[in-house]
């Protein structure tokens, strides 16, 4: 179809925006190399097969906005499809030979798939256009308190413009195209419906013409995306090629929430944390790339949902503008300030719910290890709860010779007494001390002495795991604290541990093996169903009508995926349980994770924890149900608030309450 010399126009065209193009995806790479640690190329092979199915059905991007989801899903299946379809249209210009359309039942399918799938995309991308700068939805920008790069404001709306335009011009040139090749055959192909139809327009020109037509239609289908490539690697587009390769190498977690590991001990650790943004690990430097700015995350997140200045979509994409100009040679805290950084709860909302597996806690959590152990810039009220962790190995500062006063006057074996227990208890601190949590270990003694568990604790033996110190930054307190637990639970070598705390139970399983720990952690509403299960203990239902509604810890339902046992546990005590909108692994936070338990909340319109009690009471249930100590502390103070007409009770209280 071309001539000799638009071949070479074309062809020189294209090595011209190719050249600009590496240079532009070079420098991107050269920007994530800068970061710490080292890529683990033999991750992608074995995720290949899920990584496919991630590609292929757009899996994590439904989880929020399913209507708006599907019409995104639709251009990145369109991406896909026209990788192959581009390629078939430069071979047809070259040699007018129509590449896989003459390959019986295969070429019928391509041609269809190509016609639908053009259409798809010119239908969604005008319906994207229309709600992003017509309809203008809230969850697509942030607030004017929060950071964003002043670039970033503009520049999003008009990435999305110069991108839409592209695709939207290639896709209908394209369809044109091929409508000008029909017309000129003089009959429609029932394999292409839209094109066929389109094709009619057509019909009655010249065979000049038509021909004229089709070659300019293909010059513009293919010029612009030419055109566009060198413009593709400065774009938030980008994330079409970032995002596969996040899910392909980003190194293995055993949950969302589990830190990289910082060994103490080693004297030639200069910098804890980041300082600046090239301290952060090369994953972290990527997710900016693979952003897609689709501001889940923030709508998700329970500090900027009660009006916090924290946004994690604001912090990825301040870092994304800033590599642009910039790269990596910038202080954090000109990205995120500190009072976004210790406003956050730790939650995991926003790494569970980004789909293309970006980690922005990830980068909070790293800024608080450099402002707390290199700066020692920590909020004040921190400090009792760091003293009482160094002084007393647990927050409230209680002396551990008190450890075990919650259990007098109820038979619970320490390890001293009973050497060789089928389950260790990990009581945890807020078990162990504080006087509303106490009420959660003697239910659950209760429950296991009527089941005849062959159990344990630590007792004096027994310190906090160190996660709230961890969450604050205090990698040099966690450390301390994880070295001790662990030695000491190896001594004891215990066949399985439940713990009473999911703070514990994700520090334990999750983070201690990186210290030599590797245990079978499961958390107490697991056990209490298993030994309902097994017939070991039996509850009676009271004729008193409990509604309950279960708050889903952040650390049970999302960090670590456990979200039915309680409910069976609750089932299995009579309760009548009425979900919240927000529940299971999508639930919203109490407010006290990420040692917020141990601080004021930054200024904001509303308390986290008022605002999430205030949805367990639209329910109408007349209990909440928790499974977490710092739960049950800030769902409690909340009740109170609220008159104390809502009960506030572990699980394992209300199946103590139920025993026969």
């Amino acid at each position: 179809m071309l001539t000799l010399a638009e071949k070479i126009i074309f062809s020189v065209a294209t090595l011209v925006s190719l050249y600009f193009t590496y240079k532009g995806v070079t420098r991107i790479i050269a920007q994530i190399g800068s970061g710490q640690g080292k890529i683990n190329w033999q991750i992608a092979l074995r995720r290949l097969p899920e990584l496919t199915l991630r590609m292929i059905s757009f899996q994590p991007v439904f989880r929020l906005r399913f209507w708006v989801s599907l019409l995104h899903g639709f251009i990145g299946w369109g991406f896909l499809t026209y990788l192959v379809i581009n390629l078939s249209d430069v071979v047809y210009g070259y040699t007018r030979f129509k590449v896989l359309y003459h390959m019986g039942i295969f070429g019928n399918v391509y041609r269809l798939l190509a016609d639908l799938m053009g259409m798809a995309i010119m239908v969604s991308m005008l319906a994207l256009a229309v709600r992003r700068y017509i309809l203008k939805p809230t969850h697509l920008s942030t607030r004017d308190a929060t950071l964003l790069n002043p670039k970033a404001r503009k520049g999003i709306l008009f990435d999305s413009a110069i991108v839409t335009a592209t695709f939207f011009t290639h896709n209908f040139m394209r369809m044109t195209e091929e409508s000008f090749h029909l017309a000129q055959k003089g009959h429609a192909d029932g394999w292409q419906p839209f094109i066929s139809a389109a094709s009619r327009l057509w019909a009655e020109w010249d065979a000049n013409a038509q021909m004229i037509g089709e070659h300019t239609a293909w010059w513009i289908s293919l010029g612009v995306v030419v055109a566009f490539l060198p413009y593709f690697a400065y774009s938030k587009h980008m994330h079409l090629f970032f995002a596969p390769l996040n899910f392909a190498l980003k190194p293995e977690r055993k949950s969302i929430g589990q830190l990289s590991y910082i060994n103490l001990d080693d004297q030639s650790i200069e910098q804890f944390g980041a300082a600046k943004m090239s301290d952060l690990g090369w994953e972290q430097i990527m997710d900016s790339y693979a952003c897609i700015q689709c501001f889940r995350c923030q709508e998700v997140c329970p500090a900027y949902n009660t009006g916090k200045i924290l946004s994690p979509a604001a912090l990825e994409i301040n870092k994304r503008y800033h590599l642009k100009t910039g790269g990596t040679d910038v202080a954090m805290l000109d990205l995120i300030p500190a009072e976004a950084v210790w406003a956050c709860t730790s939650c995991g909302a926003c790494v569970d719910i980004c789909p293309v597996g970006n980690e922005p806690m990830r980068d909070i959590l790293d800024i608080r290890r450099n402002l707390s152990m290199m700066e020692s810039a920590f909020p004040k009220q921190l400090e009792n709860a760091f003293k009482g962790m160094e002084r007393n190995q647990n927050p409230w500062n209680v002396s551990q010779n008190d450890r075990m006063k919650w259990a007098d006057g109820i038979s619970v074996p320490t390890i001293e007494q009973n050497a060789e227990p089928d389950i260790l208890w990990w009581v945890g601190c807020a078990p162990a001390t504080d006087s509303r949590a106490q009420k959660t270990a003697q239910a659950f003694a209760k429950i296991l002495n009527a089941a005849g568990v062959n159990y344990a604790v630590l007792g004096k033996n027994e310190s906090c795991t160190g996660d709230s110190a961890r969450r604050a930054g205090r990698e040099d307190i966690f450390f301390g604290l994880a070295s001790q637990n662990v030695e000491i639970l190896n001594e004891v070598k215990p066949k399985r541990i439940v713990t009473t705390c999911p703070h514990c139970l994700h520090t334990i399983k999750n983070e201690y093996p990186a210290f030599g720990g590797n245990y079978e952690v499961i958390h107490h509403t697991q056990l209490i169903n298993e030994l309902v299960g097994a017939g070991k203990i039996k509850l009676q239902v009271t004729s008193d009508e409990l509604r309950v509604t279960f708050h889903d810890p952040c650390y049970l339902g999302r960090h670590n995926r456990e979200v039915d046992a309680p409910r069976d546990a609750l089932k299995s005590a009579g309760a009548l349980t009425i979900e919240m909108p927000r529940n299971s692994a999508k639930s919203f936070c109490c407010g006290a994770g990420g040692a917020q338990m141990w601080k004021e909340e930054e200024e904001g319109t509303a308390r986290v924890n008022l605002t999430r009690f205030a949805e367990a009471k639209s329910t109408g249930a007349n209990t909440v149900a928790v499974g977490c100590p710092f739960c049950l502390a800030m769902m409690t103070d909340a009740a109170k608030g609220d008159g104390g007409l809502i009960q506030v009770k572990d699980v394992a209280e209300i199946v103590a309450e139920r025993l026969r």
